[in-house]
């Protein structure tokens, strides 16, 4: 049994995650999710690692899987415990002193949005494209902001840490365009991503598929 590590992006609300929980325990795993309070102003990136390792327990080496804005995180818990893998899902791969209000500029998003005919955001479109009608109405009544002081705190570690590291990217995410991915996964970690079916949330569109590679590297 491998515990798995849940890291949820922006707005931090394990919800996101429970397709997969499902599926890794059925497969005889441990999911471990981790509520980050997105919203509350007074907690900076020390705080969320320490609520990370408190959601962790008694676990030793888990597989720390990260979503999206997560990878700060993500990155963050792997560098303060042992961990046995990094697995980031359609990351924000940060750079050191780099904070999350300067990735999409220095990165490039919205220009290899234009790139793939995207423009603008819209929810539809771009969120809800692969994922299940019947999860709609829940996705929408959920969400809570991002605070602006997790987008203004600098990515505090010097280097990547020093532990295997996955990149898995969505086909059809329209945040970030599987071009942006692969760029950026070999520019900033020299890794390659694994390709997996569905959008941005596909935690929630193909949760099977992506416990298929969470499993493969665990």
């Amino acid at each position: 049994m491998t515990t798995f590590l849940l890291i949820p992006g922006a707005g931090g609300e394990p919800w996101f995650w429970h397709r997969v929980e499902a599926e890794l325990t059925a497969r005889g795993h441990r999911p471990v999710t981790v509520d980050l309070p997105g919203d509350d102003e007074s907690l900076g990136w020390a705080d969320y690692v320490a609520l990370a390792v408190k959601a962790l327990g008694a676990a030793t080496e888990p597989v720390v899987v990260a979503q999206s804005m997560g990878a700060y995180t993500g990155a963050l818990v792997a560098a303060e415990i042992p961990v046995r893998h990094l697995v980031l899902v359609n990351p924000m791969i940060p750079a050191p002193g780099e904070t999350a209000g300067e990735w999409w500029e220095a990165v490039g998003q919205e220009e290899a949005r234009r790139e793939a005919g995207l423009e603008g955001f819209d929810m539809a479109r771009d969120f809800l494209h692969d994922i299940p009608e019947y999860l709609h109405a829940e996705l929408m009544a959920g969400g809570r902001p991002q605070s602006d002081k997790s987008f203004a705190d600098p990515y505090p570690l010097r280097a990547w840490p020093a532990v295997p590291t996955t990149v898995l990217a969505a086909r059809e995410d329209r945040l970030f365009p599987l071009a942006l991915q692969r760029r950026v996964a070999r520019g900033r970690l020299g890794l390659p991503v694994v390709e997996l079916p569905g959008g941005h949330l596909n935690a929630l569109s193909y949760p099977a598929e992506l416990v298929d590679a969470l499993v493969a590297v665990g």
